[in-house]
């Protein structure tokens, strides 16, 4: 899979915690707080994919733009970012060896943890 960090995503994930707009919610609870396929595609019918690409840290530029496969490891609800999804998406890329997602998700849990 050619999935690699979304800067747009990362950058806006850090703007959101430095805002204050972060969870600061337990591991479990993502299950919970993520959005559904219906949440999503709402989002992306008011504010378009270039908004939603933004609440993901992952991105696969061989998939199409204006498709939601392009984008993966989410950490919010498209309001804030969610503590929860930010551990849940760091311990997938662990997994997967997406060892730059990792280390953004990790910076993001330093800065909402502080």
């Amino acid at each position: 899979m050619a999935v690699k960090l979304n800067h747009a995503g990362y950058d806006h994930a850090k703007a959101l915690v430095r805002a204050g707009k972060a969870v600061h919610d337990e591991r479990d609870d993502w299950s919970e707080d993520a959005p559904t396929a219906d949440d999503e595609n709402s989002y992306i019918d008011e504010h378009g994919f270039g908004e939603y690409a933004k609440w993901f840290l992952g991105v696969d530029e061989t998939k199409p733009e204006d498709t939601k496969g392009r984008y993966s490891f989410p950490f919010g609800d498209f309001l804030k970012v969610h503590r929860c999804g930010v551990i849940s998406l760091e311990s997938r890329a662990a997994q997967n060896d997406h060892d730059d997602i990792e280390k953004a998700a990790k910076h993001l849990l330093e800065q909402i943890d502080s």
